[in-house]
C-alpha cells in the first residue's frame, strides 16, 4: 500500500480520473476564472502563458515549469554529447540518419492515415456546419498564409537551441581545454535534472487541470457527432504504434511493450496535459538511463520534436480525407498524391507554431483548393480530444526513433536497457 501511495503513476492516473469527473459534473468550478486575462511570461530560455481559468491555470503552471528545463537540458545534453563523442563526422552522420529516418517513418504514417480514412470513411453522413466559427478559421488561414521556414525557425526556440548546441559542441571539441568545459557543465546538468525530478511531483496537478478544462469546456457530448472520426483516428494511431513501431524496435529485438511500461509515467503526463513538451526532459533522461548514448539522445529527441511528428501526420492526413468525404469531394489518385506531397512538407512545420495542427491543415486545404476551408469548423470541437492521441503518438515515435538510431550507430548499451526494464517490472510488481 505504501508503495502505491508513493507511486507517481498512481497519482497522475488518479488526477486524470478526478479531472474528468470534475469537468463533467461541475464544469463551472473547473472554468472558474482566477485571472482577469492570461499572463504571458518571457524568459531568455523560455516563453509561456499562465491561463485564466482554474483548470487551465493548474495545467499551465506545471507545463510552464517543465518548459523552463527543456532548452537548458537540450543544450547541455547535446553540447556534452558532442564534446564527449569527439568524432565530428559521426555527429553529422547521426544527424543525417535521423532526418532520413524521420522522413521515411512520417511518410509511412501519412499513407496509413489516408488508407484507413478511405477504408472506414468516417466523413460519410456527417452534415457540414453552416458558416461555422469563421473568426477562428480566418485566424488559422491567415497564420497558414504567413508560414515560412524562416518564420518556423525563428518561432521554434527548441530548434534554435539545438543548432546553438551543435555549433557550441563542434567549437569546443576543437579546443584543447574542452575537459575544463566538461568539468564545468556536467555538474550543472546533474543539478538541472535533480530540480526537474522535484518539479515532476506537480505532474498530478497538471494532469488534473488539463483534463478538467478539456471536459468542462468542450463536454463529452461534443464527441458524439464525430465519434466515428474519433474512433478512426485513435484506432489508426494504435495500429501505427503497435504494428509499425513494434517492427521498428523488433528489428533490434527490443520489446515495445516493455518500453511503453518503462515510460508509462511520462505517457500519463502527456495524456493529462495534451502536451508532449511536458514529458520531453524526462524522456531524454530515461532514454539515456536505458542505454542510448547521450550524444544520440541529444541530437535525435529535439530534432524529432520538430520533424518526427507521427501522430500529427496521421491526424492531418485523416482530417483532409474526412473533410473531403463530408463535402462529397471525390479525390482522384493524382490529388491523393498531391495531398501526400504537401503534407510531407507542411507537417514538418507543426511543432513550432501555436495551433499548429489547424494551421497546417488550413495551409493544406488552401493549397489543394478542392475542399472548402469552412470545413475546419467541424473539427474545432473535437480537436482537443484528439490532441492527446497526437501527442502520445509523437512522444512514443520519438522515443522509438532514438532507440533505433542508437542501435544502428552501435551507441546502445543493452545491459543498461535490461536493468532499466527489470527495475520497472520490480516496481510494478511491488505496487500490485
Amino acid at each position: 500500500m505504501k508503495r502505491i501511495l508513493t507511486n507517481l503513476t498512481f497519482w497522475v492516473l488518479t488526477a486524470i480520473i478526478c479531472g474528468i469527473l470534475l469537468g463533467h459534473f461541475n464544469p463551472a468550478a473547473a472554468l472558474t476564472p482566477v485571472l482577469d486575462k492570461a499572463v504571458k511570461i518571457n524568459l531568455f530560455i523560455s516563453e509561456f502563458e499562465i491561463k485564466t481559468t482554474l483548470s487551465e491555470f493548474l495545467s499551465s503552471i506545471f507545463i510552464s515549469s517543465v518548459k523552463l528545463f527543456i532548452n537548458p537540458i537540450i543544450f547541455l545534453t547535446i553540447t556534452l554529447g558532442i564534446i564527449s563523442m569527439g568524432d565530428l563526422k559521426k555527429v553529422g552522420k547521426v544527424g543525417a540518419k535521423a532526418l532520413i529516418y524521420f522522413e521515411i517513418v512520417t511518410t509511412v504514417a501519412l499513407i496509413i492515415g489516408i488508407l484507413v480514412a478511405n477504408l472506414i470513411r468516417p466523413g460519410d453522413g456527417v452534415t457540414p456546419i453552416a458558416g461555422g466559427d469563421m473568426t477562428k478559421i480566418a485566424a488559422y488561414t491567415k497564420n497558414a498564409a504567413e508560414f515560412s521556414w524562416m518564420k518556423f525557425f525563428w518561432d521554434n526556440l527548441t530548434l534554435q537551441v539545438l543548432v546553438l548546441a551543435i555549433l557550441s559542441g563542434i567549437v569546443i571539441s576543437n579546443w584543447s581545454g574542452r575537459q575544463k568545459v566538461i568539468d564545468f557543465l556536467a555538474p550543472i546538468s546533474q543539478k538541472i535534472f535533480w530540480a526537474l525530478h522535484k518539479v515532476m511531483y506537480l505532474a498530478p496537478i497538471g494532469a488534473f487541470g488539463g483534463m478538467a478544462f478539456t471536459i468542462a469546456k468542450y463536454g463529452i457530448k461534443t464527441l458524439l457527432p464525430l465519434a466515428k472520426l474519433m474512433a478512426t483516428v485513435y484506432t489508426t494511431m494504435a495500429i501505427f504504434v503497435f504494428v509499425v513501431l513494434y517492427f521498428i524496435l523488433n528489428y533490434y529485438k527490443i520489446n515495445l511493450w516493455k518500453f511503453l511500461k518503462y515510460i508509462r509515467e511520462e505517457l500519463l503526463i502527456v495524456l493529462g496535459t495534451s502536451s508532449s513538451e511536458a514529458a520531453l526532459p524526462s524522456l531524454i533522461e530515461k532514454l539515456e538511463k536505458m542505454g542510448c548514448s547521450k550524444s544520440v539522445v541529444g541530437l535525435v529527441v529535439p530534432a524529432g520534436y520538430s520533424f518526427n511528428l507521427d501522430g500529427t501526420t496521421i491526424y492531418l492526413s485523416m482530417a483532409v480525407i474526412f473533410l473531403a468525404q463530408v463535402f462529397q469531394v471525390h479525390l482522384s489518385f493524382e490529388q491523393m498524391l498531391t495531398i501526400i506531397g504537401i503534407l510531407m512538407v507542411t507537417s514538418k512545420g507543426a511543432a513550432g507554431v501555436t495551433g499548429s495542427g489547424f494551421i497546417v491543415l488550413a495551409s493544406t486545404l488552401t493549397a489543394i483548393k478542392v475542399i472548402p476551408i469552412e470545413g475546419l469548423a467541424l473539427l474545432l470541437g473535437v480537436d482537443r480530444f484528439m490532441s492527446e492521441a497526437r501527442a502520445i503518438t509523437n512522444f512514443i515515435g520519438n522515443g522509438v526513433a532514438t532507440i533505433w538510431i542508437a542501435n544502428n550507430e552501435n551507441a546502445f548499451d543493452r545491459a543498461k536497457m535490461e536493468l532499466a526494464f527489470s527495475e520497472t517490472a520490480i516496481l510494478e510488481a511491488e505496487s500490485l
